[in-house]
């Protein structure tokens, strides 16, 4: 275990990105707490609003990541100069995936159930960079042998071949799948087999005529959905706090 730590994660050209990471995932922890305690209304935080204009915390993210991406640019890989940029670069990292959703719809989402997207993206952010700490690389050109690494053509085709699996993944609507398997091949292979979302641009252009695999797979889409959307809604808003709920329409007279 020992080994194993010194030479994924210890090692000295990984620990910029270790206090990146570290330094990410406490800035959204500690911006999370802060916005919660600023709904409810409790503790001495306010939202900064000068002149009547608020101020979200990804326009301070967005300088702090700008500093310190071209700082760590500067910096390389040793030094302390490298690791401070690195924790500039991750609490500037930390505030901007935290509104995340809000830039992705240009409103200010961040207590809706849109927001969710926001803590997916970070969970799926954190949980990336540490399959990297751990020693995975992209598209698994670490599963390459030594006399594989030695020719292009080995490597390229490792490229090639795990990069379709996560086109298809992505393609049939199994986005986080494909992310996780730019770095765990085996991942983007499961995706890219099984049956597509009904939605997905895959189901739309492959099922059109195929009406068993069609129902198929708006069965399974099912099934996941309602096996997994309880415990991962619970799980965002066990991090991320419950957004508001929208209140029912009345019901009209007949």
């Amino acid at each position: 275990m020992g080994n194993w730590w010194h030479t994924n994660i210890a090692e000295p050209g990984k620990l910029p990105l270790l206090l990146a990471l570290a330094a990410f995932v406490l800035t959204f922890a500690i911006t999370r707490s802060v916005t919660r305690l600023i709904r409810a209304g409790k503790g001495p935080f306010r939202n900064i609003t000068p002149g009547g204009m608020h101020i979200h915390h990804v326009v301070p993210g967005v300088v702090l990541s700008v500093i310190g991406g071209f700082g760590a640019v500067a910096a390389g890989r040793h030094g302390v100069a490298a690791g401070l940029c690195a924790i500039i670069f991750g609490v500037g990292a930390g505030l901007v995936l935290d509104e995340f959703a809000l830039i992705l719809h240009l409103d200010d989402v961040y207590w809706t159930e849109a927001g969710r997207q926001s803590v997916e993206v970070v969970v799926l952010t954190a949980s990336l960079v540490l399959l990297v700490l751990a020693g995975f690389s992209p598209l698994g050109v670490d599963d390459v042998t030594d006399q594989e690494q030695q020719g292009r053509i080995g490597v390229i085709t490792s490229y090639v071949i795990n990069f379709c699996f996560v086109l298809i993944a992505l393609f049939k609507g199994k986005a986080r799948m494909a992310v996780l398997g730019t770095l765990v091949p085996f991942v983007a292979l499961v995706g890219a087999v099984r049956l597509a979302r009904p939605t997905s641009p895959w189901a739309k252009r492959f099922y059109r005529h195929r009406h068993r695999a069609r129902s198929k797979a708006v069965l399974r889409a099912y099934r996941h959905d309602v096996r997994w959307a309880g415990p991962r809604r619970r799980f965002q808003d066990l991090i991320g706090g419950a957004p508001d709920r929208v209140p029912s329409p009345p019901a009209g007279r007949s």
